[in-house]
């Protein structure tokens, strides 16, 4: 068997965001400001510059995470206008939206890891995330497959650092050219090709076309497959 392992991004390429906890967030919001709530990205990373509170990084274990997001959600409250029942309400928005159902599998994915579990290959999880990132796939069923979670809050580096790869495969007593790697963004994908891994960038929508681009994880099946032959 030429490869060893297989690295996923997590999400976007193993699961995606629960789409009915959105729209939850967004009419509750809108119910406490009355105005209609939108969160574009640069929005966001200034939430969460405030809710750092100069630290980096942000949070080291799961507790760290469960407060940072709880001064999350109160600076969003702060500055959507709503000044009454702060903590009460972030706390409801933490309990809600964190570790609860927040993220679903995509179709294939289950599929794919019992496909990739029955050949012996071992299998980890490296993600621009927090150190819920094992949680958040326990709740899924998905974590028995994985056997390494690199996150990106924990080693002190994101992708494509070569130093979040590395760690991943060190964990996994694996090289680089032994392993396989998917992720939705295109310069991770290249980034760890560029480390020597098989890398793919899974692009659901069909709209980029080369041969290291999958619009499905059951390609990944085919390619080993063939490999293989």
């Amino acid at each position: 068997m030429k490869y060893k392992a297989i690295f996923f991004d997590r999400d976007g390429t193993l699961t995606y965001f629960n789409p009915e906890k959105e729209k939850w967030r967004n009419l509750i919001l809108e119910s406490w400001s009355g105005k209609p709530f939108e969160l574009p990205y640069d929005k966001m990373m200034a939430l969460f510059t405030l809710a750092a509170e100069g630290k980096s990084p942000w949070y080291k274990t799961v507790d760290d995470e469960c407060e940072f997001n709880k001064r999350y959600y109160r600076h969003l409250l702060l500055g959507e206008g709503i000044t009454e029942n702060i903590d009460e309400r972030a706390l409801l928005l933490h309990n809600e939206l964190w570790c609860n159902n927040d993220r679903l599998p995509f179709p294939e994915t289950v599929e794919v890891l019992e496909y990739f579990k029955s050949k012996g290959y071992k299998m980890g999880v490296i993600s621009d995330t927090s150190p819920s990132l094992e949680l958040t796939l326990q709740q899924l069923g998905l974590a028995q497959y994985f056997t390494s979670f690199t996150a990106s809050s924990l080693v002190g580096a994101g992708k494509p650092s070569p130093i979040i790869f590395n760690t991943a495969l060190n964990t996994q007593g694996v090289t680089a050219a032994e392993s396989l790697y998917v992720d939705d963004y295109k310069v991770e994908a290249d980034g760890a090709r560029e480390q020597g891994f098989t890398s793919f960038l899974i692009d659901r929508s069909g709209e980029n076309e080369d041969k290291w681009t999958i619009t499905s994880l059951k390609q990944l099946v085919a390619f080993v497959e063939d490999e293989n032959d």
